[in-house]
């Protein structure tokens, strides 16, 4: 009877479990669906900026000092300061979200003698700080952003933080790691590069930029791209964001659907095993029985 006594706990407790994972699938599933909603409301209004920057580009000046398009050649490439603004996730129970993009990050750094790293999202945070105790890596503590919920003032803050660090020459190149949906249920981690601007974040060919010096600019094309630019980078990191945010709602979602068919098929197994062990305990119980009346007579 204590076998049976093991199996009806073990039931139990994988019940509750499964309770769990389906709470949490139905959870990310919600999530999905309004980040989603979210990503497709504000994905004309960065499109129509894409397309002025690049009409901007096309009539502006050749001469024309935009800052955050500064290439710094005179920097040798081993000794440029490489920027990675990474997105994860504040949770685990994911898949392999997390591991993918922490992998990629590690391999794109190994390919810089200096870089540092800005860390969303609690899990990556917590990996990449255990490094940098033991001193093999330079993570800025105080950047502390979660992938939550995403929102363009947020998306404005960390924007306004990476343009100013470019300008102090604390970086001189920056690089977006994040998890594209490359589906609707499948996705993969990408690496985009955010600083220095390229006319190729614009325009899919050279033919697209074509001088037009008759074209006037009010104040000036400078101030006219100062304003534009930090609102073109507000709009790439809230689109990286609300695409990592659904990824990683889908990577749950798939996960916890497997932990669910996985507990189904133990509780199968389980079941079968619980009735075989009954039936051996009654027929035990029926033996003693017969073997007590069979000595009574």
């Amino acid at each position: 009877m204590g076998n049976m006594h093991e199996i009806r706990d073990r039931i139990k407790s994988i019940q509750d479990i499964m309770k769990i994972t389906n709470a949490m699938y139905l959870i990310s599933s919600s999530k999905l669906k309004k980040a989603r909603k979210d990503l497709a409301a504000t994905q004309p209004y960065f499109n129509k900026l894409v397309y002025a920057m690049r009409s901007i580009l096309s009539r502006a000046p050749e001469d024309i000092d935009m800052r955050y398009f500064d290439q710094r050649e005179d920097i040798r490439p081993e000794d440029r300061k490489v920027g990675y603004l990474v997105i994860t996730a504040d949770k685990g129970m994911c898949g392999s979200y997390n591991h993918n993009i922490i992998r990629l990050t590690e391999e794109k750094m190994a390919q810089s003698n200096h870089s540092s790293l800005y860390v969303m999202g609690h899990v990556g945070r917590m990996y990449f700080q255990r490094k940098a105790r033991a001193g093999k890596l330079d993570v800025d503590p105080e950047f502390v952003y979660t992938p939550q919920n995403p929102t363009l003032f947020r998306a404005r803050n960390i924007a306004e933080q990476m343009l100013g660090a470019f300008e102090r020459q604390e970086m001189d190149d920056l690089y977006l790691i994040f998890t594209e949906m490359t589906s609707s249920i499948q996705f993969e981690p990408k690496v985009l590069q955010l600083l220095p601007l390229d006319a190729e974040h614009f325009v899919q060919t050279e033919g697209e930029i074509i001088r037009h010096h008759e074209a006037e600019f009010f104040p000036s094309p400078g101030e006219v791209m100062e304003h534009l630019t930090p609102n073109f980078m507000k709009g790439l990191i809230y689109g990286a964001m609300v695409e990592s945010f659904c990824s990683e709602q889908q990577a749950r979602m798939s996960a916890m659907d497997s932990a669910t068919t996985s507990a189904k098929d133990m509780l199968q197994a389980l079941s079968l095993q619980y009735n075989r062990a009954r039936q051996a305990a009654i027929t035990q119980e029926i033996t003693e029985v017969v073997s007590g009346a069979g000595l009574a007579e």
